[in-house]
This record gives structure tokens, sequence and C-alpha cells, in this order.
């Protein structure tokens, strides 16, 4: 087999590893009593880079690839069903953040705790493409 095929070969096992994460993700959630969106930004809340658990409607907006506005709108839907909540910065009145209530983070666990099996098999899927991610492209 050539060396492209092989690639494009395991690009494609990757991407049906995820796309099939996603919809495992999708059914977690709603099981849970989530949307695959609520699911989305209360993950994003509570795995914050810095770990503390809140984040800025641009936080979320920029990890999660969304404009302001959408986000703004998830955010008060989530908030009125209880799963966020909104706090005002300490230092600054304009800013603030967004948190998961008590019931958010116990939905978020609920569907978490569900996915081990596939997060290892999307793990398993991305090491098996990892090391052909940096070799050169070859010549066509």
């Amino acid at each position: 087999m050539n060396n492209r095929l092989d690639d494009v070969q395991r690009i494609a096992a990757f991407r049906a590893a995820l796309r099939r994460f996603e919809r495992t993700t999708e059914l977690a959630a709603q099981a849970a009593g989530l949307t695959p969106r609520q699911y989305l930004l209360l993950l994003t809340v509570e795995g914050t880079p810095d770990g503390a658990g809140r984040a800025t409607i641009g936080e979320l907006a920029d990890r999660l690839r969304l404009a302001q506005s959408t986000i703004t709108g998830l955010v008060d839907r989530a908030q009125a069903s209880g799963l966020v909540d909104r706090l005002p910065g300490e230092h600054d009145g304009r800013v603030v953040w967004v948190v998961c209530t008590d019931a958010g983070r116990a939905r978020l666990e609920t569907a978490i705790a569900s996915l081990d099996d596939d997060r290892e098999a999307l793990a398993d899927a991305a090491a098996a493409l990892a090391p052909h991610l940096d070799a050169p492209a070859a010549p066509r």
C-alpha cells in the first residue's frame, strides 16, 4: 500500500472514532438531562486550563469556537435551567464569571462517568495517528 493511502486510512479511522465519540457523548449528555451544547458548556467551564472552574463569556466563545452572542444565549438558557450561575468579578465590575451550579456539575459528572470506554477508544485512535502527524507529506 502506498504511503499516501496509509495516511488517508489513518485519518479516516481517526475521524470515524472521533465521530463515534461525539455521538456517544451526545447520547450521554441527553441521558444526563443535558443538551449536547449544555454538556460542552459545562465541560468547558469546569475544565478551564487554570482549574478555577469559571470562565468569562469571551473565554467560552474562544474555547468553543462560537460567537459571543451564541455563548450568551447558551449561558442564559443554562442559567434558566439551573445549570450555571453568573458571578461578578472581584476587582472589575465589567467581568462576569460563568460557574457551574451543583446541579450542573452533577449532570456533567453523570455524563462523563458513562464515557470511560469511549475516551479510551478515542485515545487509541489518536495514538495510532500521532506518529504520522509530523511526517512529511508523500510526493504525489
